[in-house]
């Protein structure tokens, strides 16, 4: 928590960083196979049949072929008669990653049918050095894009053009 305070913290003050109403950005280092198996480990599980959901709480991880979400609760939504699972809703501080990339968020949802992860509340995108912050993000699994929206700032590390040590 310290750690994303204190990025956020650098965004606003930072004289040099960009800010935006939206931003197109790269997320994850591979396309998302939604295809996959879904694994979820929990501290506890409640299925509640009438309704057709299953409620995950406790130090909540869900993984999917490269990627990782991160919570302490997620509710699964099944579509209605098929058993397969519609969305994924994960609440109270999410983090998702995808390869190098991470994303926090107050919140997630995972939309499995059209392969698309919308993050809410207190975004922060991390990609090596750089970090962008946004109200919402959101993520398309299919061709590895994301979309931040909201008031964006944004963090960016200047590459180097010399290693250290050359030309002395």
């Amino acid at each position: 928590m310290l750690k994303r305070l204190l990025l956020i913290s650098a965004l606003c003050l930072t004289g040099g960083a960009a800010f935006a109403q939206g931003a197109n950005v790269a997320f994850g280092s591979v396309q998302q196979d939604s295809s996959l198996p879904i694994e979820v480990s929990a501290d506890n599980l409640s299925v509640n049949q009438s309704d057709g959901t299953a409620l995950y709480t406790g130090n909540v991880v869900i993984g999917q072929g490269e990627m990782r979400l991160a919570a302490p609760r997620v509710l699964v939504v099944y579509a209605e008669g098929a058993g397969q699972i519609d969305r994924l809703e994960a609440t109270g501080g999410v983090t998702l990653v995808s390869g190098e990339e991470a994303a926090e968020a107050d919140r997630a949802d995972y939309n499995l049918q059209d392969n698309v992860v919308v993050m809410i509340g207190n975004v922060l995108l991390t990609q090596g050095g750089n970090a962008l912050s946004s109200d919402r993000m959101t993520v398309y699994l299919k061709d590895g894009t994301a979309q931040m929206d909201g008031r964006v700032r944004s963090i960016i590390q200047p590459s180097s053009n010399t290693e250290e040590g050359e030309g002395q």
